[in-house]
């Protein structure tokens, strides 16, 4: 049979109600659409094939019975689906609503060839007028290698102000049909406010809602619901308790994996706004308390709920010292540092890397927490790719599985877009077990870029984490695009703060004894890294002119390019930060002013690079990239020019625009100071650069 552009959709089943199918039936029908030739009208010309972007593009006309696509119930796994082909009919059979779901887009990716993150890549979708299926074709889902599998849709300032379409849930929508068609089936909607927002969506997709590690049960925080009161459990119970039962009374009709916890009022340990809980054993006591308390208020509700607790920071050591109690069937969920590798996570200077995977034989379910993306005001990566290899990804990933990690992988994936290339893979890993990635890496070149580019354009994609720049002695610690934001911002205000002194934020980094050698330790990593990325760029640029579709080329702009280009001009302008960090310590201010305006440019640049990717549906995409933020660098660097060049020329700012703006003989004539308006920072660095740069 051949699917084509009048293909009919059938429901006989008794989800033919369900949200979820319903919803997942009008993607296969926008789908079909996308991909196939429409009828031709009456008296216009017809061309077979084609872009489907000219307006004779049609499919003929046929008096035959349009074909037909037929979902009916069979007794499967859950989650399973039947694809078969007989009779001149496809029949997509299953046993539950997701089951269907998965079946639909099972048959969107392997027979019309629209791939899960068609929409974030912008896949060339050729039209064709119909797509030929064998008669007794068959497929057979496969119970994937991970029980709970999902995203977390976090630090999501990206999506948070882009519309599509005038739609600002639409990005939302794309974002949880990419991960169904990655077979997930579970999400955290958003942070705070967005992931009440965003969870009644999610949910009529299919998707089980589950919660950030800071909002236990997914209730409101309280200090949001209680802004003047001190949050502290001990002096607010019923508060609290009115909370958590307001959420599972608001959630207990949606499909739920329920997070128990208690960290605190943000990202941060609840002991930090009580100081009644100072020893490890206090804090385990009363943690211990509400994480029976809070699966009670749950199964109370809903006997059969499933919940989960997070091992998280400073919560997996008091369960390594023995002091917590977790409620036998809850999912212990251990977490990565945020760069991928099984330890416990880096807390300002404190980073304990305690392994984070249980013990061989350890009881219970287990399941991670695993990032491609994180903020930590240090080193990772956000608006980048994850700086360590696919390879070690890989690898942790199968140990995880080996020590019996099934039961829930919640994936940080924040604005999705800078991350597909990870989050493919690992989709990958949770569906089978395992990927080998080279051969995941061709399929997903092949998949988005096109058989005439892909192997060119895999070559040089492969070799984005030998570019990384190591910080540090573990494997895993190479940078991202914060460490040359909030590292060099870090320097700045010290040296405005207190140049006496070494900042204390960087003890993670470096125990240099002082600011200067701070500064000088920053200057080594940030001069090989420009010199690394200023190389990788330009063998991006030779990929770049070689490749043969317009379309490849346009993605290899949007995605690996991009974020090549945000690297090189990030590092270059930290070098220049220490260069002017430098001079300004020796007191040379003119040349630490100049400096800093050209650290300046180059963060602009960075910033302009993504703004310059914004196209089509694209645009103001990144208008709101506010974590990393190369924008804020740059103004903060305004603040260290104007700083050095009170230090240099004030209080009266006119020696520097005698030097700069005037000829030799007017300069040493010195009847009045000046004889035009004072120049502005921005002004006066100008004329720096037609000096310095002659």
């Amino acid at each position: 049979m051949f699917l084509n552009y009048n293909t009919k959709i059938t429901m006989e089943t008794k989800y033919a109600d369900s949200s979820a199918v319903r919803r997942a039936v009008e993607n296969l029908r926008r789908d079909l659409r996308k991909s196939c030739l429409e009828p031709c009208p009456e008296g216009a010309k017809t061309r077979r094939g084609g872009s489907g972007t000219g307006p004779e593009e049609y499919a003929p006309e046929s008096a035959d019975a349009p074909p037909e696509i037929r979902l009916t119930d069979e007794e499967t796994e859950p989650e399973g689906y039947v694809l078969e082909c007989a009779g001149g009919r496809l029949e997509i059979r299953a046993g539950d609503a997701l089951g269907f779901v998965y079946g639909i887009y099972t048959v969107s990716r392997e027979i019309l060839g629209i791939q899960e993150f068609w929409f974030w890549n912008d896949q060339a979708i050729p039209r064709k007028v119909g797509y030929g299926i064998p008669e007794h074709w068959v497929r057979r889902s496969k119970k994937a290698a991970v029980r709970f599998r999902g995203w977390f849709i976090n630090d999501e300032v990206l999506l948070h102000t882009w519309s599509v379409n005038s739609r600002p849930e639409e990005p939302w929508e794309m974002a949880f049909e990419a991960l169904l068609r990655c077979g997930g089936n579970l999400v955290i909607p958003g942070t705070d406010r967005n992931s009440i927002r965003y969870r009644n969506l999610a949910a009529s997709m299919g998707l089980y809602i589950t919660h950030h590690h800071a909002e236990p049960l997914g209730a409101e925080m309280f200090a949001r619901a209680y802004p003047n009161l001190n949050p502290s459990y001990e002096e607010q119970k019923e508060k609290y308790h009115s909370l958590w039962r307001g959420a599972v009374e608001e959630q207990k009709e949606i499909p739920v994996v329920w997070n128990i916890g208690f960290r605190g009022q943000g990202d941060y340990p609840f002991w930090e706004n009580d100081p009644r809980y100072q020893t490890q054993e206090s804090r385990g006591k009363l943690m211990s308390h509400l994480l029976r308390l809070q699966y009670e208020m749950v199964r109370e509700k809903l006997p059969d709920a499933v919940c989960f607790t997070n091992l998280y920071g400073e919560t997996m050591e008091l369960y390594r010292d023995g002091c917590l109690e977790i409620p036998e069937d809850v999912i212990k969920i251990w977490a990565d540092n945020g760069f991928g590798k099984m330890v416990t996570r880096r807390q300002d200077n404190h980073n304990p890397r305690i392994c984070a995977l249980p013990p061989e034989g350890c009881p219970g379910t287990h399941g991670i927490y695993y990032h491609v993306s994180f903020y930590d005001l240090q080193a990772a990566n956000h608006m980048t790719m994850l700086s360590n290899s696919p390879e070690f990804v890989r690898e942790e990933l199968r140990e995880v599985l080996r020590r019996g990690m099934n039961d829930y992988w919640l994936i940080n994936c924040s604005n999705i877009k800078p991350h597909v290339y990870f989050l493919d893979l690992i989709a990958r890993l949770w569906e089978n077990g395992d990927a080998d990635v080279a051969e995941h890496r061709a399929d997903y070149m092949r998949n988005y870029y096109g058989k005439a580019d892909a192997e060119r354009i895999a070559g040089v994609f492969a070799k984005y984490p030998e570019y990384a720049q190591p910080y540090g002695e573990h494997e895993d610690d190479h940078a991202g695009e914060q460490f040359s934001n909030h590292v060099a911002r870090i320097l700045i205000s010290q040296y405005m703060r207190d140049r006496e002194s070494r900042a204390e934020e960087l003890l993670w980094a470096t125990k240099a004894g002082s600011l200067k050698e701070q500064v000088l330790w920053y200057e080594k990593l940030c001069a090989n890294a420009e010199k690394n990325y200023e190389e990788y760029l330009l063998e991006c640029g030779r990929i770049d002119a070689e490749i043969v579709k317009y379309h490849a080329r346009e993605l290899f702009r949007d995605s690996l390019m991009l974020q090549v280009r945000i690297h090189f001009h990030c590092f270059t302008g930290a070098w220049y930060v220490c260069q002017s960090l430098l001079a300004a310590l020796e007191t040379d201010y003119q040349k630490g002013f100049y400096y800093a305006g050209k650290a300046r440019e180059h963060y602009l640049r960075a910033d302009q690079s993504m703004r310059d990717r914004e196209h089509g549906k694209w645009n103001g995409f990144y208008a709101n990239e506010c974590l990393a933020d190369m924008k804020q660098t740059a103004w903060v660097l305004e603040g260290l020019m104007s700083y050095v060049r009170n230090l240099g020329d004030g209080p009266h700012y006119y020696k520097w625009q005698r030097e700069f703006l005037y000829s030799e003989e007017d300069r040493r004539v010195m009847l009045v100071m000046n004889m035009e308006n004072h120049l502005k920072d921005g002004e006066l660095f100008a004329l720096m650069k037609e000096r310095f740069e002659e």
